[in-house]
């Protein structure tokens, strides 16, 4: 099994599914295309990650996923610098956003590929310019989109999650990815060999 992925918040996540695997970066280009949604965006990403990977270990069970924070219609990806996690926060203080996050698994030897995508609804407090410097300063959340990290001090930014698989707010929905593995023939509970 493989995470196509450098992500070691996802990383983290599979990890707690006590399978073996290896990482390996796809080396992708995360650019939105012209007028594509949030999910469709995140679905087209982690396929394209998985695939990446895939085509260079066909015999491998690999998983590809991908998140973007959705404000009204307009997707927010990882910020990459302080400025700009400045200006998404302020964004996002006091809106209700959605954070789509995909899941892809491939096995090209044997023809397999399924996605799928679990949505989760954060509300954000109103926020205060020295909160978020203080926030920032102390979590450094700048390859997480939207620039929220909910599983640290992140928590404090938000009034509400409402979700029907809380890991996919941190990066890798973990029900959806063991309902996929297990249609590849990875069962979690019952480790089968692919």
């Amino acid at each position: 099994m493989i995470l196509a992925s450098t992500s070691r918040y996802r990383r983290e996540l599979l990890a707690r599914l006590h399978l073996p695997f290896e990482v390996c970066a796809p080396r992708v280009d995360e650019q939105p295309l012209h007028g594509e949604t949030a999910p469709t965006l995140a679905m087209r990403l982690a396929l394209c990650k998985a695939k990446a990977v895939a085509v260079k270990r066909p015999e491998a069970v690999v998983i590809g996923s991908d998140q973007v924070a959705d404000l009204h219609g307009e997707s927010l990806g990882k910020p990459g610098t302080h400025e700009r996690a400045v200006l998404q926060l302020r964004r996002l203080s006091g809106q209700r956003v959605l954070f789509h996050t995909a899941v892809a698994v491939i096995r090209a030897d044997r023809g397999f590929e399924r996605t799928a995508l679990s949505s989760v609804c954060v509300v954000f407090r109103d926020l205060g310019d020295s909160e978020i410097e203080h926030y920032l300063r102390t979590e450094q959340p700048y390859d997480c989109a939207g620039s929220a990290k909910c599983e640290t001090l992140g928590i404090a930014l938000l009034r509400a999650i409402e979700s029907d698989d809380p890991t996919s707010l941190v990066g890798l929905p973990l029900i959806r990815t063991c309902e996929l593995l297990r249609e590849a023939g990875i069962d979690p509970l019952r480790v089968t060999a692919p």
